[in-house]
Parts: C-alpha cells; structure tokens; sequence
C-alpha cells in the first residue's frame, strides 16, 4: 500500500467517523425536541401519563446515542491502527472498515461525559415534571 493508498484510506475511515458523529449530534436534537414537546402538553393538560412517557423515547435515544459513540470511537480506533500500521499489515486487507479487533466496551461509552451531559439533565427535567403533576 503506497502513501497515496494509506491517506485515502484514512480519508475513508474519516468520513465514516464524521457521519457518525453527525448521527449522534443529531439523536440529540431529537431527544431534546421530542421530549420537551412532550412534557410541554403533559404540562398544559396536566397528564402525568404524558410526561411518564417521556421516559421510552428518551431512554431510547440515550441508547442510540451510546451506540453511536461506541462506534466512533471504535472507527477512531481503526483510524490509529491504519495510521500506525507497516506497509506488510496493510497489504493483506486494503480499505478494510471492519472494526473487529478495536475494543471499546459499552460501559465505557455510557459513561462519557458527552453522554452523561446529554441525558441526564433531560432525565431530571422528566422526574422534576412527574413530581409537579403527581
């Protein structure tokens, strides 16, 4: 694998870990809009049903937000592996994606501070609503 080959290579993994980055940048702004939309008619129609809700929607974005960090920081693994790899390694399986091999555990991931940041403080604005309207 010439220099060439290992840059575009690189490029390749990058376009990856920006694509996933925006994924999960994204799910946040969901979160965020869904939920405070929910909460805003459990509040005005004073539903505790509707703020209890809140809490699938948002666990599952949590979820998908952890999913997507895992994998970025599994794809900025990679990208480090190819970036340090000798030519012999890299001939065998050029442009390869494939992250196995590269650990990131999931406990890891959850409790980053980008997750932690994220999420928690939707999780206390929904018990803070279900505490006003019980």
């Amino acid at each position: 694998m010439t220099t060439v080959d290992r840059l575009k290579h690189l490029e390749l993994i990058q376009a990856v870990v920006t694509r996933v980055a925006g994924n999960s940048f994204l799910l946040r702004g969901w979160s965020v809009t869904l939920v405070g939309a929910l909460l805003a008619v459990s509040a005005k129609e004073t539903q505790v049903l509707f703020a209890a809700l809140t809490v699938f929607p948002t666990v599952a974005f949590a979820i998908l937000d952890v999913y997507y960090l895992r994998q970025e920081r599994m794809f900025r693994g990679l990208y480090d592996k190819v970036r340090h790899a000798s030519e012999a390694d890299l001939s065998a399986d050029p442009y390869t994606l494939s992250t196995k091999g590269i650990r990131c555990p999931v406990l890891e991931a959850v409790i980053r501070p980008v997750i932690l940041i994220a999420h928690l403080p939707i999780f206390a604005t929904i018990g803070i609503v279900i505490a006003l309207l019980w």
